[in-house]
């Protein structure tokens, strides 16, 4: 990786754009901002603050002026956006002061100027945003392809990661799950192109049905008013002229990941992971085995673990009641932790390694 993944070196940010994009739907509450880095451009989602909740809100680490919310990164995954966050950041709005980035080429952010769309170039974004935005230390966050590029990032520079929510993560898997077909085969060159033309005249309502099979554990979940957003969304993402080649470079990239031997494998960079980690499962996910739980579990030192039987790839989205507590009381014990040592370093004895609550691994 190049120097901008190493602490201490702090890309500058040229300009930044509070201005509404023109492209994907902004929610009530949300919203939409440019950031201009070297070599990239990154959309990035928020929701708008609101000092009543704020001033209630717990946290440690306050880092905007008159916010004691920790900060947190959302990253999404292959295909996905920031939008893929929005319900989850409302859930969670109280207790973090979140920020959504949509990958570059994905959702409102434009393809980088290097073309670099492997795990590490994904990664590398990530990175030099954080360094840029000088919110670091985050709650990272993490879904699917997100979920190795944010492995990677907590791997190669922990300074910027306090602590880690893996939801549904892409990681190495012998043999793959069938639903990851498709995958693989959007990564072959020619392939993306061949099934646009072949999909042409299918109706969107028709592809996002599909998608969203895949995704979640029930689609039937999906209310018709997210749906109808969804063809929308779907639709627009059909008209990017970089659209399939962006899928396609995207999943080259994974699929290349997955071959990766040494220090760069994501299994060796996962047991390299410091930062307390939550783990998430769906026991109907068609992309990431179920049975993969226990091997995460494994390598990620300092893990817990939220199981959902009826989630799909996507729980986040599916079940936002029920991974916000879990992601909550991670960042809550992740405090607990820090205010000890800092009382122990203050006190002169020498601080905890680690911290074993009842619910982490090894219990």
């Amino acid at each position: 990786m190049s120097s901008t993944e190493q602490p201490g070196i702090r890309p500058t940010v040229t300009s930044r754009s509070m201005a509404p994009l023109s492209g994907s739907r902004v929610g009530e509450g949300e919203t939409l901002r440019t950031v201009p880095l070297p070599g990239l451009t990154l959309a990035v989602r928020g929701l708008r603050r609101d000092p009543a909740v704020e001033e209630g809100a717990a946290g440690e680490g306050a880092v905007r002026e008159g916010d004691a919310r920790p900060p947190a990164l959302y990253v999404h995954g292959l295909g996905g956006s920031s939008q893929n966050w929005s319900a989850l950041m409302r859930e969670l709005a109280g207790d973090l002061d979140g920020e959504a980035v949509d990958l570059p080429g994905f959702g409102d952010s434009p393809p980088p100027d290097s073309g670099d769309y492997s795990i590490s170039g994904h990664a590398r974004a990530v990175i030099r945003y954080l360094d840029a935005d000088g919110r670091g230390p985050v709650h990272l966050i993490g879904n699917s392809l997100g979920g190795s590029v944010s492995t990677r990032v907590a791997a190669v520079r922990p300074d910027l990661v306090r602590t880690l929510t893996l939801i549904s993560p892409a990681l190495p898997e012998i043999p793959p799950q069938r639903g990851t077909i498709p995958t693989v085969l959007v990564a072959v060159p020619g392939v993306a192109r061949l099934f646009a033309r072949l999909t042409k005249d299918w109706p969107p309502e028709r592809r996002t049905s599909d998608m969203l099979s895949l995704c979640y554990g029930d689609p039937g979940r999906v209310t018709p008013g997210d749906f109808a957003l969804a063809v929308e969304e779907y639709e627009r993402r059909l008209t990017l002229p970089y659209f399939w080649d962006v899928m396609t470079r995207s999943a080259r990239g994974l699929v290349d990941a997955y071959t990766l031997g040494g220090q760069h494998a994501l299994w060796r960079q996962a047991e390299r992971v410091l930062a307390p980690t939550l783990l998430v499962y769906g026991g109907r996910d068609q992309l990431v085995s179920f049975r993969m739980a226990r091997r995460a579990a494994s390598a990620f030192r300092d893990s817990r673990m939220l199981a959902l039987p009826n989630a799909g790839h996507v729980a986040m989205m599916e079940y936002p009641e029920v991974v916000a507590p879990a992601v909550r009381e991670l960042v809550q014990d992740s405090a607990r932790l820090t205010e000890r040592q800092d009382g122990r370093d203050a006190a002169g004895a020498t601080p905890a390694t680690s911290a074993t609550p009842a619910t982490r691994k090894g219990d």
